[in-house]
């Protein structure tokens, strides 16, 4: 087994906790990685497990679970724990996986989950949609897309997204979160292939010349997927197809260093809004 038959893999580092008296990882830590790289794999395939568990009206289960050591693992050894989906049954669902120590292999791991019945547990049909997104995945296929277009036909989508992350976990006053600048922006969704909004933003004109982005929102469990990142690429692409010179935006300081790997520099003194701490940032458009 070797890297190249994987498409997923998750990085991690080895802790003192997870270390026996015999200087190596203790065996069962390996199931927890492997674990560990499963929750991972959900979100590259760009489903947010439990509301797409609840979607399908069912729920996967481990039904059996086998390791094969090949060598140990030492404190401090940078881990990449790979995964895939190698066959789905009626209700089976076969994954192999194998922790690399950069080439060098170390374990390999067959897990057999089953969905069913969260209540009951007993085994149903896995949905045909689900069938689709594994197969996809493991062809190399994109998880999600990006939409553009006016608030009327993003509008509940874009607005459940901000629900979720401006409301309810940043807490900003809903006052402050809905204007009138909704109707005459440009909205950017990104939809997983369940049709589940993942992330949104707003594309205004500033003035002539500069776009301003703004309400840019990514679903908590896909942070760091790439799916903001490809969001608002799809803003800065429809600024500059307007021939906008450049974009500012209002960036939360938590994300200052994701907007400065989109090409974006801060502009002026940090500032508070809604009781967060924020700073200007603007970029260029190509052609400008």
């Amino acid at each position: 087994m070797k890297r190249q038959d994987f498409r997923y893999f998750h990085r991690l580092q080895v802790r003192w906790a997870e270390i026996d008296m015999q200087k190596i990882v203790f065996n069962a830590h390996y199931l927890m990685y492997v674990d560990t790289a499963v929750a991972g794999y959900w979100r590259a395939l760009a489903l947010p497990y439990d509301e797409t568990m609840r979607l399908l009206g069912g729920d996967t289960f481990v039904k059996k679970a086998t390791v094969e050591f090949h060598a140990s693992a030492r404190m401090d050894d940078r881990l990449d724990v790979a995964l895939k989906c190698v066959r789905i049954g009626k209700s089976s669902m076969n994954f192999t996986s194998a922790i690399f120590r950069g080439d060098e292999l170390l374990i390999t791991c067959e897990l057999v989950y089953v969905f069913a019945d969260p209540a009951t547990q007993t085994s149903q049909p896995v949905p045909p949609a689900l069938r689709d997104i594994f197969a996809g995945y493991e062809a190399g296929e994109a998880m999600f897309q990006v939409k553009t277009g006016a608030w009327g036909e993003l509008g509940e989508a874009a607005r459940r997204i901000r629900s979720e992350v401006f409301l309810e976990e940043q807490r900003i006053p809903a006052e402050m979160e809905w204007d009138e600048a909704d109707a005459a922006a440009l909205h950017a969704v990104a939809f997983n292939r369940m049709g589940q909004p993942l992330a949104t933003g707003r594309l205004l004109q500033e003035r002539p010349g500069v776009a301003r982005i703004g309400r840019v929102a990514v679903h908590r469990v896909l942070r760091g997927s790439g799916v903001g990142r490809q969001l608002v690429q799809a803003l800065l692409s429809a600024a500059a197809a307007r021939a906008d010179r450049e974009a500012v935006l209002n960036a939360q300081r938590s994300a200052e260093a994701f907007y400065r790997g989109l090409g974006f520099v801060p502009r002026g003194e940090p500032f508070d809004e809604a009781g967060i701490a924020h700073i200007e940032m603007i970029r260029p458009l190509a052609g400008s």
